[in-house]
């Protein structure tokens, strides 16, 4: 089964089309890395999968179900920008369970408590638990909120620019700390990223975007240089390429 397939997907704001005509198949089990420029469609994407943005046309399929008919928790997400404010006087803890709730918790029972410490256990960060939110590094927010999209243990789980705010070694342990996650659970990811080097080495396909599909694929077909010339419009990327990738 497809984990997720979008049919003739158009999403418009205003007279600006932001996807044109999407048409594609995610089996599960992969690793998806949306690559593209800004404004590309990619958060777009992921909103829509999500039912955040009303389609102009077309459908979006969840493991065979309307996007929208999908089972409660299938779905994880863990957005690009965080709106929760640093200062607010919370804990970690809180923030984990409100991802079960959908909710803030005001009590968090016994049961609750233990399987926040399983989320956070599953993304190194159970020493967080009771952390103040104020307190955590960009790294170790990025963590607690990937804690958040899994506790209710979705089978899709969409991250926009997971390592956003992230310097170059926390970016490594990120990418690590994912691919442990899917050799542990049965979980199909689409991960947003303008890094298409990162793309390469970590995912198992790389759909290239830019308003419309560009090219779906392993990273080692999708991202040649005649593709990446197309999805960013200029050339510059040969020198980046292992020498059997150059096809310009």
């Amino acid at each position: 089964m497809a984990a997720l397939e979008t049919i003739g997907l158009t999403v418009r704001m205003d007279d600006y089309v932001a996807l044109e005509e999407l048409n594609l198949t995610v089996n599960e089990g992969s690793f998806v890395a949306v690559v593209g420029p800004n404004g590309a469609g990619k958060s777009t994407l992921l909103k829509a999968i999500l039912g955040l943005l009303p389609l102009a046309d077309g459908e979006i399929h969840v493991f065979g179900q309307p996007a929208d008919k999908a089972r409660p928790g299938s779905v994880g997400y863990v957005p690009q920008f965080k709106t929760l404010d640093r200062a607010f006087p919370a804990v970690t803890c809180e923030l984990v369970a409100s991802g079960l709730r959908q909710s803030w918790p005001a009590v968090m029972r016994r049961r609750e408590h233990e399987r926040v410490l399983e989320a956070l256990s599953l993304v190194g960060a159970a020493h967080l638990c009771h952390r103040p939110l104020g307190w955590l590094s960009g790294g170790e927010l990025q963590r607690v909120y990937l804690a958040r999209a899994i506790i209710r243990k979705p089978r899709l789980l969409l991250l926009d620019e997971p390592v956003t705010g992230i310097d170059m070694l926390g970016e490594d342990d990120m990418y690590s700390l994912l691919e442990s996650y899917l050799t542990q659970r049965e979980v199909t990811v689409l991960m947003v990223t303008h890094d298409w080097l990162a793309a390469r080495h970590h995912a198992t396909h790389a759909l290239l975007l830019n308003r419309r599909l560009i090219a779906y694929g392993p990273p080692e077909q999708t991202l040649c240089d005649s593709c990446l010339r197309e999805l960013f419009g200029h050339v510059g990327h040969t020198h980046h390429l292992a020498p059997e990738q150059r096809d310009a």
